[in-house]
């Protein structure tokens, strides 16, 4: 048969829930009354039996639902008692000052060497990463925290899993942080701007003032996710090479345990994983070259495994970060620099090109296009040949006194039909002017 041992400050026996039935669906339940002051807002129903007395909302807000004296508050209420006959039944695993604040509790059953319990200052619950820890404190009597007090869930701790079963009155600081779900067989009163991470369950009264009141809903943390980075960069020099494996659990919690390193399927070595979830590898012993990297966390009772993506590391000498390659930018900036040359080349081409159509065009264009009077003479000639007159005439009359060396070049009057050219612009042509002669 095992023995537990139990210190003032530690429980190492693993603890059941307490199961609250109905009652769990309500952020505030009581017997005889409800009352409330102020904005205070209830997240979860709200319920009374067998009384229906709830006063105070509005100007309170309830973001769920008001039982007040029907069947489902006379169940909750059914179900509360059996929950703190539950609770308070349990076999303490440590039995502890009364004076709780200022100090830190790990999983278990806890009751009062005084009967009662006090909070002045922060409480921490400590559920050493187990989502799943359960937390319960028995007083024969009362329940006070004192003014600002606060009650602080770590290492995975669940307020849905923390149980405050009181057989007297319970009272709540004003401004104080609260956490867990207080069964009390007596009332319940909350001062002024009190948060409370938890339920208020009462036989008899509960009593608020402008608070805020939250059921809390159990998260589950099976789940978990690893990434994987190395310590070399794309710029960076040569030196050591570290492997760092990120664990995350789908509730926050920081896993615990081991990494287990790989390199294309060669195991590199584990690490273990610290209190913000990363594990780190160093120096791990790998060949020069591409590399493919895993880190896996093989998970615990509590957490599911997972593996990272494969990351792929370029290794140096001596397992170390290769320095960084330098012809890459420069090869790069050369290439870039022989392009724009070609670039520059190739317009320089196709703009001799376009001149040089452009002049086999202009000459097309003006060849033949020029006479001299001679030749206007010739053709006057053929035109009025058979003493035909006409308007050319004064060619003839004006232009015979003159010596050849006065021949000057004129436009002909006729138009040439226009030349279609394989440019890549269209041409408009001027108008050809008339020959005019003198002299």
């Amino acid at each position: 048969m095992g023995v537990v041992i139990a210190t003032p400050h530690t429980a190492s026996a693993a603890v059941a829930p307490v199961p609250l039935g109905t009652a769990g669906n309500f952020a505030v339940l009581a017997g005889t009354g409800v009352t409330n002051s102020g904005a205070t807002s209830v997240t979860g129903d709200l319920g009374e039996s067998p009384s229906a007395t709830v006063a105070g909302f509005p100007p309170g807000i309830i973001a769920g639902t008001m039982h007040a004296g029907d069947a489902t508050a006379g169940q909750a209420q059914k179900d509360l008692t059996a929950a703190y006959n539950n609770a308070s039944t349990r076999t303490a695993t440590a039995t502890v000052a009364s004076e709780l604040g200022g100090t830190t509790k790990t999983p278990g059953v806890y009751n009062s060497a005084s009967t009662f319990f006090t909070i002045n200052g922060n409480l921490v619950l400590d559920a050493q990463g187990d989502p799943n820890a359960v937390f319960i404190f028995q007083s024969a009597s009362t329940l006070v925290t004192g003014p600002g007090s606060t009650v602080t869930l770590t290492g995975g701790a669940q307020a849905c899993n923390v149980i405050w079963a009181v057989a007297g009155t319970a009272t709540l600081g004003a401004t104080s942080r609260f956490a867990g779900s207080l069964l009390g067989l007596a009332s319940i009163a909350v001062g002024t701007g009190a948060t409370v991470n938890g339920r208020l369950l009462a036989k008899t009264t509960v009593t608020l003032d402008t608070d805020a009141v939250t059921r809390p809903v159990c998260q589950s943390a099976r789940s978990t996710t690893t990434t994987l980075v190395s310590s070399c960069t794309a710029k960076g020099a040569q030196g050591p090479l570290t492997l760092t494996a990120t664990v995350r659990s789908g509730s926050g919690t920081v896993p615990t345990g081991q990494v287990i390193f790989t390199s294309d399927g060669v195991s590199l070595g584990t690490a273990h994983i610290d209190g913000n979830g990363r594990a780190t590898l160093t120096s791990p012993n790998l060949a020069e070259g591409v590399r493919r990297i895993i880190a896996a966390y093989p998970g615990t009772t509590l957490m599911d495994p997972s593996t990272s993506s494969v990351l792929l590391l370029r290794v140096g000498p001596n397992h170390t970060c290769p320095a960084e390659k330098k012809c890459d930018e420069d090869e790069k900036g050369k290439e870039d620099k022989e392009d724009k040359e070609v670039s520059t080349t190739d317009r320089d081409e196709n703009r001799l090109l376009r001149n040089h159509r452009r002049d086999r065009f202009h000459h097309h264009r003006h060849h033949g296009r020029l006479v001299t009077v001679q030749t206007l003479h010739t053709l006057h000639g053929v035109v009025h040949e058979g003493g035909g007159g006409g308007h050319h005439s004064s060619y003839h009359a004006g232009s015979g006194h003159h010596p050849v060396h006065h021949h000057k070049v004129y436009y002909k009057a006729h138009k040439k039909p226009r030349m279609h050219h394989h440019y890549h612009h269209r041409h408009y042509y001027r108008p050809r002017p008339h020959v005019g002669v003198t002299g």
